[in-house]
């Protein structure tokens, strides 16, 4: 097994080295976001170990990038953060598993170990609906060929949606998927934003994809 880590403290990542090769793994050690989408696309490593703070792009970047370059390897992700929106920030960007810091150094190679056995993931990039199409690796939405420019907050709303097509997501499901819980359940966010998606995926195109349910939630379909 070859694993690379991405990791700056370069005290944790010779004692990562050194804890891997115990165990019959070869470890290569990156202390930069740059040099691990290098090193990641020359080498077939069975799993990479990715921090989330570097000195140039930061993990989520990293990851999101591994997974445009469709470099499939299992990712687990190293963070000193250990709040919701921040799991759910690295998942979104392509990451397999998450493990806060301080970890024992046990649970870290448990983790490596079932992620290797699991091996790389076919990962859907474009999804679509209709003649929707959302290419979740380069963050873009046509309807037909027609491309729409969407905010980051629309483009995750719609991504929430088209991930579960024809099924009801409730305000909940999408703002804990979306905001994290940066919003209470009784604010009106979600309805902010499915109107702001209606005017640029559905009205300029005569559609009604985006539907409500009432009591309910929303969803998303062909009309």
């Amino acid at each position: 097994m070859r694993v690379l880590v991405v990791e700056d403290d370069q005290k944790l990542g010779s004692v990562l080295v050194r804890g891997f090769a115990t165990d019959g793994i070869v470890a290569d050690v990156v202390s930069r976001g740059r040099e691990a989408l290098v090193r990641a696309g020359a080498t077939d490593y069975t799993v990479i170990l990715l921090d989330v703070m570097l000195p140039d792009l930061d993990g989520f970047q990293v990851c999101r990038s591994l997974r445009e370059e469709k470099i499939l390897a299992p990712v687990l992700m190293l963070t000193a953060r250990d709040a919701v929106k921040d799991r759910v920030r690295g998942l979104d960007a392509g990451a397999d598993d998450y493990l806060v810091k301080p970890f024992s150094f046990a649970e870290l190679l448990a983790r490596v170990r079932a992620l290797s056995r699991r091996g790389p993931i076919e990962r859907t990039v474009m999804m679509q609906v209709g003649d929707l199409r959302l290419d979740s690796a380069r963050h873009q939405v046509w309807r037909g060929e027609t491309p729409i420019d969407l905010a980051r907050k629309e483009y995750a709303v719609l991504e929430a949606l088209m991930r579960h097509p024809g099924d009801v997501l409730s305000r909940f499901q999408l703002l804990e998927q979306v905001w994290g819980y940066d919003y209470e359940n009784r604010s009106n966010i979600v309805e902010v934003y499915i109107r702001y998606l209606r005017q640029k995926i559905d009205r300029p195109f005569g559609r009604r994809s985006l539907q409500t349910v009432r009591g309910v939630g929303y969803r998303i379909g062909e009309e």
